[in-house]
């Protein structure tokens, strides 16, 4: 019988073992489009996905292990709310590092019939709520955070948007500006965060097949992408994979378009 218990404790000394060394991600934004994309991806790699988002995970659709137990359900646009979520990610890592915290979550209104809000049409809450979401939320929580980064050597991946760098047909004003503001502070976290061995990056997603594409995409705005398409959730996955991973340990303070050739 002590022979058993023995051979018990070094199997469970080893799975323990296995959890110190695994790679955690905190993703935003995880419960649908890029965010489930990427958590799959991730999670397919061996990461364990420390998930935040205002929906609940589904986990028995959900592709990562304990995505129950990992999820952390608030709305991030309620700036008031972002220490407890700091508080709830970092009971989950329980003193362990992270290393990659990805800024996915976004939110990008529409008028009533679905036409994109332009600057004179949006209301103060609408601004205020899209830049506390698409802006605030990734600072405090890098911020919040900073010390579990640390530990890592870890990489920010911010998502931002075609639509920071042009006017967009769809996107409305709150959006596009919040977005642009994103890429700009994409760029002052690479400088601070350098010095720490952290990494701080950005995507520019263009049209992307998620929830958040406009009906009139396919007839409006893909003949004027030379690729002649829209992009999946899974192909911006992979360069937010590549600008976590260590063969992208010399990339910092850049923003990747993934728009098909859209921004040319």
């Amino acid at each position: 019988m002590s022979v058993d218990n023995e051979g018990s404790s070094f199997k469970s000394d080893k799975a323990r073992g296995r959890r110190r060394d695994r790679k955690t991600l905190l993703l935003t934004g995880a419960s649908r489009g890029i965010g489930y994309a990427t958590g799959k991806l991730f999670s397919e790699a061996g990461w364990r996905i420390i998930s935040c988002a205002r929906q609940p995970i589904d986990a028995r659709r959900c592709p990562w292990e304990a995505a129950s137990d990992n999820h952390v359900q608030l709305d991030l646009s309620e700036h008031r709310l972002l220490p407890r979520a700091i508080t709830e990610v970092k009971e989950r890592l329980a003193g362990a590092p992270l290393h990659a915290l990805v800024n996915n979550a976004a939110m990008s209104p529409k008028t009533t019939s679905g036409a994109r809000l332009t600057s004179l049409a949006t209301s103060i809450e609408t601004w205020m709520d899209v830049f506390h979401l698409n802006l605030v939320a990734p600072i405090l929580l890098a911020q919040g955070l900073f010390g579990e980064l640390k530990a890592a050597s870890g990489s920010i991946v911010n998502v931002t948007s075609i639509a920071g760098s042009r006017v967009h047909p769809f996107a409305g004003s709150a959006y596009a500006t919040s977005k642009a503001a994103l890429a700009c502070l994409t760029r002052e976290m690479a400088h601070d965060y350098a010095p720490h061995g952290i990494r701080v990056n950005a995507i520019a997603p263009g049209e992307i097949k998620t929830d958040i594409l406009s009906p009139d995409t396919e007839a409006r705005v893909v003949p004027n992408i030379p690729l002649r398409r829209v992009g999946t959730p899974e192909e911006v996955a992979k360069v937010i994979f590549f600008l976590c991973s260590d063969d992208a340990s010399y990339i910092t303070g850049v923003e990747v378009p993934i728009n098909g050739g859209q921004h040319l």
